[in-house]
């Protein structure tokens, strides 16, 4: 009587060796088809950002390598000791193996002290600041908006930008900076921790109340023209959303035709108060000092502002319709200074006045 001869199973070191390959094929599978660009952080702008880039690349591949061998292992352990039905008594039971333990103990060591010398080593170069960087801003976080002032050499204000974000028709606002030269950025709060964060710069700072924090970085030339988004990264209150800011990576030539523009419109003289009735407002402890205010329908008016407030602090006075749409749009002014606002004439309705950085900051105007 013959009987069928049962197929030999396949060695359990060939399974784990095809369970291997396929968790690399699926790895390749993954970054070769762009969905594993999501771990990846954006493309580096800066010479700092690039070191931080590879760094991340070095211990990202550390990561992918230990995953591998580690999930190789556990397959290879699954399949080798898993019990069969001729197991009737328990295997031979080892307690110790001084060989593995030296190996388990000595390369997660080695691969500890590797990235510690290279985390290291980035670490010094990104946060290193010249004592004579190419350019020099002062951006002053505030609730909830951004303001950068423009230095010289000898750290003295040449040009105030108060609007943090950037309009590409009228090419006004946000932080312009050349492409190729040392920017060094300093960093101070008037109320609460903000963070200094743009993406592609890869790099956070924090920015704290009573204290400066700097840092430099040198945009890469082959990126003038182009716009960074930027933000900030701490949680400061109710409008933290809106604390938004664009970074403008110009040729040198270009930045010094745009600084140029901004130092005239700092130094330029203030608007003289309109023609018609002028309403006298003013803004202190984040807070009109009146919640409701008329002025003659069809007609121009004006408000003589005074922002009270500490520097760094920004408001303004715009107004928009019951439908919520806003007819009348003011630059912020700057704690501790003032504006005249011109108006145009107002249908007779009933309108909201509001700050536009402080979103409690409202009052009703009446055109009548």
């Amino acid at each position: 009587m013959s009987s069928t001869p049962r197929k030999r199973p396949a060695p359990d070191a060939l399974v784990a060796g095809i369970v291997v390959v396929i968790l690399i094929a699926l790895v390749a599978a993954v970054f070769l088809s762009g969905a594993g660009s999501t771990l990846y952080p954006p493309d580096a702008v800066t010479s700092e950002a690039r070191e931080i880039r590879g760094l991340y690349d070095i211990v990202f591949a550390f990561a992918v390598a230990i995953f591998l061998v580690v999930e190789a292992l556990i397959v290879w352990s699954v399949l080798r000791y898993r019990r069969r039905p001729t197991d009737v008594e328990l295997p031979v039971q080892t307690h110790g193996n001084n060989l593995v333990e030296v190996i388990w103990t000595v390369v997660p060591t080695a691969i500890v002290l590797f990235l510690f010398v290279i985390s290291w080593n980035t670490l010094n170069n990104v946060d290193a600041v010249s004592n004579e960087p190419d350019v020099r801003v002062h951006a002053i976080a505030g609730q909830f908006a951004w303001q950068f002032e423009y230095l010289d050499e000898s750290g003295n204000k040449v040009a105030t930008q108060l609007a943090p974000a950037y309009d590409a028709e009228t090419g006004v606002g946000g932080m312009a900076v050349p492409v190729g030269r040392s920017i060094q950025v300093t960093l101070d709060s008037p109320d609460v921790i903000h963070a200094f964060y743009v993406p592609r710069f890869l790099f956070k700072r924090d920015v704290v109340p009573g204290q400066t924090n700097r840092f430099e970085f040198t945009v890469d030339e082959d990126e003038a023209g182009q716009v960074f988004r930027g933000q900030c990264a701490e949680l400061c209150g109710t409008g933290h959303r809106q604390m938004l800011f664009n970074v403008i990576a110009l040729s040198p030539a270009d930045y010094e035709t745009w600084l140029a523009a901004l130092v005239e419109r700092s130094n330029a003289t203030p608007a003289p108060l309109p023609s018609g009735p002028v309403l006298n407002v003013t803004a202190k402890n984040i807070a009109f000092d009146t919640t409701a205010v008329e002025v003659p329908a069809d007609a121009p008016f004006g408000i003589a502002f005074s922002n009270d407030d500490p520097p760094g602090i920004l408001h303004d006075v715009d107004i928009r319709d019951a439908g919520g749409t806003v007819v009348a749009n003011q630059d912020t002014i700057d704690g501790g200074t003032s504006a005249n606002y011109s108006y145009g004439p107002l249908a007779a309705a009933q309108y909201t006045f509001f700050c536009s950085i402080h979103a409690n900051m409202t009052g009703t105007l009446t055109a009548k």
